[in-house]
């Protein structure tokens, strides 16, 4: 599986991720794939179907069930058919997605469908991109930043939830996705800090590393 049109992000929640990734995406014109939608939507599919999220066999057939399309232009992003991004926002799936994706068959799956839609070339975000899905992208940025300006940009791009319960859900989600990846940026990855960057400065960090790296994906 050929990596040389993939910029791989990987990063906790809330370290702005997305929104890099569909900026940089645009700028140079890959479709982006938020990876973390796939496993939402897999816990959202549990949740509607009354699936524990221990019971490993019955998420597996339920993966199987999920349809994964590209849809807009400008850039072309993920989207899973029979489900709308507020229902894979919701408070309940982000308590319950990292003990869904804990499971090492549910990956392996998830890795697979991950490498096809990337295969010609994407912007991938997610937490094991540059290790494990993609371990020779182009390019590999790692993002990261203290809690507290995590939980502020969860703040900002779901303003109906509390600040309190984010923060509790943030923890916990660090707490449960490092004992699947620990929060270490892959070989070779350039770390950026986003703390204390806005999101034009850190397209603007991450387009620098682009040009220095890989100038062929830039248009």
């Amino acid at each position: 599986m050929t990596a040389e049109r993939v910029v791989a992000i990987d990063g906790a929640a809330g370290s702005g991720k997305s929104t890099l990734a569909r900026n940089l995406a645009r700028a140079v014109r890959l479709p982006y794939v938020n990876t973390g939608l796939m496993y939402r939507a897999l816990t959202a599919s549990a949740m509607r179907n009354g699936v524990s999220e221990d019971d490993v066999e019955a998420l597996i057939d339920l993966t199987h069930a999920l349809r994964f399309t590209f849809g807009g232009s400008d850039p072309r992003v993920l989207k899973v058919e029979d489900f709308d991004d507020g229902e894979l926002t919701t408070p309940a799936v982000e308590r319950a997605v990292s003990r869904v994706a804990r499971h090492p068959r549910v990956r392996a799956w998830m890795h697979e469908v991950q490498r096809t839609l990337g295969a010609n070339g994407a912007v991938m975000e997610g937490r094991d991109i540059g290790s494990v899905v993609f371990p020779d992208a182009a390019v590999k940025l790692y993002l990261q930043a203290a809690p507290g300006a995590r939980i502020e940009r969860r703040v900002r791009e779901r303003p109906r939830a509390r600040s309190e319960e984010i923060a509790a859900v943030l923890e916990n989600r660090d707490e449960l996705d490092a004992r699947t990846n620990p929060l270490t940026p892959p070989p070779g990855a350039i770390v950026i800090d986003t703390g204390a960057l806005d999101a034009d400065a850190t397209l603007r960090t991450a387009i620098a590393v682009i040009r220095e790296q890989a100038p062929e994906l830039l248009p």
